[in-house]
């Protein structure tokens, strides 16, 4: 048997005397899919930024391709055959898709005798490599026109036009759609092939299962084990990753709903959705599902007032309203959790107390002054509640795990005593571990009398937690399913209808 082409031995990280990573081990065979699992905190960031040269371990050893890798720059590991695909995607906006995916090789692939770049050449060898892997963008295109799916799908394109002989893909589904998805597999397939190895990072047990050969978790910065994809099933993958069994992913009991609390009529907007109505329950989870593109986000904007809809009616506890702003609608009761919590969820440069008060900081003042022992005792109450993981109520949220940082998120929310939240996407990004506790954090809410709206990409999510699901299709309500007639297969046919 020929070596492996990635070999990791006893790579160790430490910050501050905490390990990151602690005797960590991992092998890659050519020509192999190989996920990285764990829970937000595990130590795959780390390992992952030691791997592509970002970091320095402190000690243990990276063979690749029966070399020794030591003190290699991220330019240096990128020409020798190991790239990344990360989950916040970097391009250059103002430069052609062509541009991007031969980004500092031009020199080296298309400088003419006369020592001037022929883009001409390059947007022609670009177009040949996305039609070889049956992704339909033009290679002229300024990449600030692309969608962040289509943006994901160059970044690929990139690595393999690097020639590259390992390839990490780091959540490259979370914002594609499944139509998306499926071409990635394909290309990933067509990558094993030639045998180039992927090593797959995600949070979405069934593309692990669909995908992947073989599993390495991690848990707490330690490796825990190895394992063919064919000897696990998720209960026992979320048991090695959380170090417990996880028996009912979706729990709670079913609560009787009271009186309608939010009631939506013909809302429309030109060009994102029409004619939407639905009522939503005191102590009822409602499910909004539909592809990309579908207008889910559009309507959560628009009941919360980050954009106005063209017509229709919102009426709260039966009373007509007119929400015009966000600071409208927390006034109405209602909170709003967006599904990209850093650009719109919380404050990178303010700490964890900070950000938790954010929406009701007016509760914390002595006139015009913060009174900063009352904002703390409210932090810490929410720290608590929500089972939010800091080293301390100062530390910044940008430094917590995902699943901590949309804690908060939710905590800013709930702070302001809220009687709606429309929840877009609540455990995107976020481990196994965390969801559950959002999961029963959500079920408690209902349990209170709080009506939730919840958005999901993930069906067994909006299954598992929805009393009643509104499925949509480019814009156009489709269906109000209940929780009994609402399978898989019936909101996967309304949806692409």
């Amino acid at each position: 048997m020929t070596h492996p082409i990635l070999q990791i031995k006893n790579l160790t990280k430490s910050y501050s005397g905490i390990k990151a990573l602690d005797v960590v081990q991992l092998t890659l065979q050519k020509g192999e899919v190989h996920a990285l699992m764990g829970e937000n905190g595990a130590g795959k960031s780390t390992f992952m930024k030691i791997l592509i040269g970002l970091l320095s371990p402190d000690s243990g050893e990276i063979i690749f391709d029966g070399d020794l890798l030591k003190s290699k720059t991220v330019s240096e590991i990128s020409k020798m055959g190991i790239s990344m695909i990360h989950q916040e995607i970097l391009i250059i906006p103002e430069l052609t898709v062509a541009q991007n995916i031969f980004l500092g090789r031009e020199k080296e692939v298309f400088q003419n005798k006369t020592g001037w770049l022929n883009d001409k050449n390059i947007a022609l060898k670009a177009a040949d490599l996305l039609t070889q892997l049956g992704i339909e963008i033009d290679p002229k295109v300024k990449m600030k026109y692309l969608s962040v799916a289509q943006m994901q799908m160059v970044e690929i394109a990139k690595a393999v036009s690097n020639n590259a002989q390992v390839i990490i893909m780091d959540e490259p589904t979370s914002a594609i759609s499944d139509k998306e998805v499926s071409t990635l597999f394909k290309i990933i397939r067509e990558l094993k092939n030639k045998g180039v190895a992927i090593i797959y990072i995600s949070h979405k047990m069934d593309e692990i299962f669909e995908i992947c050969d073989t599993i390495t978790v991690l848990r707490d910065g330690k490796y825990i084990a190895t394992k063919s994809a064919s000897e696990l099933d998720k209960n026992s993958l979320i048991a090695m990753m959380v170090g417990r069994e996880i028996n009912n992913m979706f729990p709670g009991p079913l609560i009787q709903k009271g009186d309608v609390a939010l009631s939506i009529k013909n809302l429309g907007k030109k060009g994102k959705f029409s004619a939407i109505s639905f009522d939503v329950h005191a102590g009822e989870i409602f499910g909004i599902s539909g592809l990309m593109g579908a207008g889910r986000t559009e309507i959560a904007e628009a009941i919360y007032g980050l954009s106005k809809a063209d017509s229709g009616v919102i009426k709260i506890n039966g009373e007509e309203v007119d929400i015009t702003s966000p600071q409208d609608a927390v006034t109405k009761g209602i909170g709003y959790v967006s599904e990209d919590r850093k650009k719109l969820g919380f404050i990178p440069q303010l700490s964890v107390v900070q950000n938790l008060t954010l929406s009701s900081l007016s509760e914390h003042c002595r006139g015009i002054f913060i009174d900063n022992q009352k904002e703390i005792t409210a932090a810490d109450q929410m720290i608590n509640e929500l089972k939010i993981k800091a080293s301390s109520r100062n530390q910044k949220v940008t430094h917590l795990s995902g699943g901590n940082q949309q804690k908060v998120v939710i905590g800013k929310v709930l702070a302001a005593s809220p009687k709606i939240i429309i929840l877009d996407e609540p455990t995107r990004g976020v481990d196994v571990g965390a969801k559950f506790e959002i999961y029963k954090l959500i079920n408690n809410l209902a349990a209170e009398g709080i009506s939730i709206i919840m958005i999901s990409s993930e069906l067994p999510e909006i299954l598992g937690m929805s009393d009643r699901i509104l499925v949509l299709s480019k814009g156009i309500q489709k269906a109000i399913l209940s929780r009994e007639e609402a399978t898989a297969e019936s909101i996967m046919s309304y949806a692409v209808h």
